[in-house]
């Protein structure tokens, strides 16, 4: 939490301040914008769609009940909820607070696709709680180094593609996607207290006896 908390800091102040990461802003955009192709388009359009407002919340739902019913981890399946939840929430919060506007319009894929103030990306930040936190928790269940190596390469995919998508159609500037990866890290750092206080509460030896009390009276 506090690395999140603390490079949301250092690139809103960039914004601010007209600095260091914000420098490379405008140009990226501009460039996106003049070198855009129609295979690319598609797919990067594809890409925000799946990772957006509409579609991964009900891809999250399903996912979730097909985990929990298949696995009976319900407990993973709610703080993965409740990450996006707090995601999502977040990313308003973020986004009305600092009012940052978007990309000029001429640069956008579809003019008058979104609404919403532009700092941090909400498709970056959720994404990256998204494969984040859901690997955190398949990890913690099987702490083998395949799984983390395939957690770390699905995360770096993931987390790439849709930043990229948000850049490349025109909706967002380099500093509102890297702002939006740092505050999903404030996410993950909950997620994992949330998780490590419910083992250490379920490891500790009189949580155990009073758990073991109530099998025996029932």
């Amino acid at each position: 939490m506090g690395v999140g908390v603390v490079g949301y800091l250092e690139v809103l102040e960039s914004v601010r301040e007209q600095d260091d990461l914000w420098a490379l802003d405008d140009a990226l955009v501009e460039w996106f914008a003049g070198n855009r192709t129609a295979a690319l388009t598609s797919l990067m359009v594809t890409i925000s769609w799946i990772f957006g407002p509409v579609v991964l919340p009900l891809l999250v739902a399903i996912g979730g009940a097909i985990w929990g019913w298949r696995t009976g981890q319900w407990f993973n399946v709610c703080v993965v909820v409740g990450s996006m939840l707090a995601a999502g929430l977040l990313s308003l919060a973020l986004k009305y607070t600092v009012d940052r506007p978007r990309p000029p319009e001429e640069f956008w894929q579809e003019p008058g696709g979104t609404h919403t103030p532009s700092f941090p990306s909400g498709h970056t930040l959720c994404a990256t709680t998204f494969v984040l936190v859901t690997g955190y928790l398949v990890w913690r269940t099987d702490r083998s180094l395949k799984v983390l190596l395939w957690w770390a390469a699905v995360s770096v995919l993931v987390i790439g593609s849709v930043a990229l998508s948000r850049l490349y159609l025109g909706y967002h500037f380099l500093t509102d996607v890297v702002g939006g990866f740092f505050a999903a890290l404030t996410i993950l750092g909950l997620a994992i207290g949330v998780v490590r206080t419910r083992d250490l509460r379920d490891d500790h030896p009189y949580a155990s006896a009073a758990s073991q009390r109530v099998v025996e009276a029932n």
